[in-house]
């Protein structure tokens, strides 16, 4: 091709071609996958939550000292296995798993006082009560209502804290679908029945949500954040792991690809906004390159080399080199607890529903 013919495409660095970007480089070389736009604090605090794959963000910034923020820490000196079981240090407070963009405006909504306390369901279980937000939040039913309403309160707040008192929320997108309440609309950590509560055909009703209602709830949750931060930076990314199952009545595999393309759509579009960003965490382990090299054996789990090369590429376009704010120390001694879980399997509600595979 004679020099003088230019296009918009003739100066484009290698990792623009699929060849040299991909191909040549191979799954240990890729380089560039992403750069934060933001220049960060040194201090900036993280506050980390969503699908299972979350948990394995908030660890490795545990691990590399990096100030991952947690306002709901376990009590005391209270032992790593206990903390655990009563989810402490799994996500920035103890929400549990948030897998639909419709559990996160709801706790948005509720931490800034915009939904009643109370207004969201609590289930008989026993003699005791489970949260219909937080089912498994604790390995037994609380003891009352008003025992789990005053659990619900104390994460809320911490909650609310995690947006209020970080310079970044990271977000990591699992499902689309979910279950609600067919009068009310409230949105479901799980679908009744499964693990607490008592399925009912008439009241919960199964949703699969689409992009315009995925991207106007968590707009509105974004929004209700900055309301009370408004420097507040969102970093979005979206889970490679696959449904368990799914109540759509397509194939799993069908379902898993309109979820997972449905929310990177959702996450990439967000990420227009300046105060947005996306994290290709997806990408990474599920991209043609890794030749499904990166999945257990039940093509599901993420084994440890693909979670390090995922949090490789984030750290090297993380940008944390803006003179601190605090002046503190990077870690709370809180943090020893949840730095010494960082190397436990991670909670992951959903898979719950293997338990009803009777094939």
């Amino acid at each position: 091709m004679p020099d003088a013919v230019k296009t918009p495409y003739s100066d484009l660095p290698p990792r623009a071609f699929w060849r040299t970007g991909v191909a040549d480089a191979g799954i240990f070389g890729l380089s560039g996958l992403w750069q934060s736009k933001w220049v960060l604090p040194a201090d900036a605090r993280f506050s980390t939550y969503g699908s299972c794959f979350a948990q394995h963000i908030s660890r490795a910034m545990v691990a590399r000292k990096v100030n991952w923020f947690c306002p709901e820490p376990a009590p005391g000196r209270t032992p790593a296995k206990l903390a655990e079981a009563y989810n402490y240090g799994v996500f920035s407070s103890r929400t549990g798993n948030i897998y639909t963009a419709a559990q996160l405006l709801i706790l948005t909504r509720l931490a800034v006082g915009d939904l009643a306390m109370d207004a969201p369901e609590f289930w008989p279980d026993g003699t005791g009560f489970r949260c219909s937000l937080r089912p498994v939040i604790e390995p037994v039913p609380f003891a009352n209502a008003q025992d789990a309403l005053l659990s619900r309160a104390s994460t809320l707040r911490a909650f609310r804290r995690s947006f209020a008192e970080a310079e970044v929320f990271i977000f990591t997108l699992g499902l689309t679908e979910g279950w609600e309440h067919a009068a009310s609309g409230q949105p479901y950590a799980l679908c009744p029945g499964t693990v607490a509560g008592q399925f009912d055909a008439d009241q919960h009703v199964f949703r699969n949500y689409a992009y315009p209602e995925i991207r106007a709830d968590l707009e509105r949750a974004f929004a209700l954040m900055r309301a009370v931060n408004p420097t507040l930076k969102i970093l979005l990314t979206v889970s490679p792991v696959p449904l368990t199952a799914t109540a759509s009545g397509d194939h799993v595999l069908v379902a898993t690809t309109y979820s997972k393309s449905t929310l990177r759509a959702v996450a990439g579009d967000l990420a227009r906004d300046p105060d947005i960003d996306y994290f290709p965490s997806y990408e990474i382990i599920t991209g043609a390159p890794t030749r499904s090299a990166f999945y257990e054996p039940n093509l599901r789990s993420v084994v440890k080399a693909g979670v390090d090369v995922v949090m490789g590429h984030f750290f090297a376009g993380l940008n944390i080199s803006g003179p601190p704010v605090r002046g503190a120390a990077i870690r709370d001694a809180e943090a020893d607890v949840e730095r010494d879980m960082a190397a436990e399997d991670l909670i992951c509600e959903e898979m719950v529903l293997e338990r009803f595979n009777e094939n």
